[in-house]
């Protein structure tokens, strides 16, 4: 543990922590474990499909990241806590826990599917209890951790045909406050990352749409789309020393969008 009179830059650094990230095989999971060894920490990758999981953990080890990888469904309770208690016996204590697992359903909510609803739910928020509580669970014994809980801007604002994606990411911002809350007596930071709209496999399309794009950009005060190592800093500060006194936070990194009207 850093002590005050440590140097700032001292206090960002992962060097001898383990990072579990959640569906981090790709977008921005993989550019927030990227961003995490560099800083230091050595990853546990996850995902359900491990063919995908295995080639992300080869772009990272090729970069000189110590990387482990763990296949589970975060939405299964029995998976989650098998393979939370694998990781801690076999690669050890999880020290950082990014809840990044996330999915997107869009459409008319008076025509949308109970069973998609149920999906959704199931991943975007039953996935940061499971995993929360697991993880918690091994932290609270040891009276320290970092909890990251990807949020999004959809937290706070809504747009048109993303009313349960909405609904689920304003659940996950105040189960951040309540992790916060209950696990913070014993020494463990839960905080919130909130993502803008970014330049991702998921947003492609998006991307691609010029009227979109053009109202995005103009929407947003720093004028662009986010670029997955914006993240990077953020998460860092977030997982390190530097963030120990930050606790039920959530850090929107966003260009500005969630600041205007």
């Amino acid at each position: 543990m850093n002590t005050p009179s440590a140097r700032p830059q001292a206090q960002f650094d992962l060097s001898g922590r383990t990072a579990l990230l959640t569906g981090s095989s790709a977008g921005i999971g993989f550019a927030l474990a990227r961003a995490l060894a560099q800083a230091g920490a050595a990853l546990v990758l996850n995902a359900r499909g491990s063919e995908k999981l295995e080639r992300a953990a080869r772009q990272l080890r090729d970069e000189g990241a110590t990387v482990h990888t763990a296949a589970f469904d975060v939405a299964d309770g029995d998976a989650v806590a098998a393979a939370v208690d694998r990781i801690e016996s076999q690669v050890g204590a999880i020290d950082i826990l990014v809840n990044n697992a996330g999915i997107q359903r869009r459409g008319p909510l008076e025509q949308f599917e109970q069973a998609q609803w149920h999906e959704l739910m199931r991943t975007n928020v039953d996935s940061v209890f499971l995993v929360g509580q697991a993880v918690a669970r091994h932290m609270i014994v040891r009276r320290r951790g970092k909890i990251i809980n990807i949020c999004s801007v959809q937290s706070e604002l809504g747009r048109p045909n993303i009313a349960p994606y909405t609904a689920s990411k304003g659940a996950v911002k105040m189960l951040t406050k309540g992790m916060a809350i209950d696990w913070g007596p014993y020494g463990i930071q839960v905080n919130g990352l909130g993502p803008g709209y970014f330049k991702t496999e998921l947003t492609e399309a998006l991307v691609k749409d010029e009227a979109f794009s053009a109202w995005l950009i103009g929407r947003t005060p720093s004028r662009r789309w986010g670029d997955v190592e914006d993240l990077g800093g953020a998460a860092v500060f977030l997982a390190s020393a530097a963030s120990n006194f930050v606790n039920g936070h959530i850090l929107y990194v966003d260009g500005g969008i969630t600041a205007t009207l």
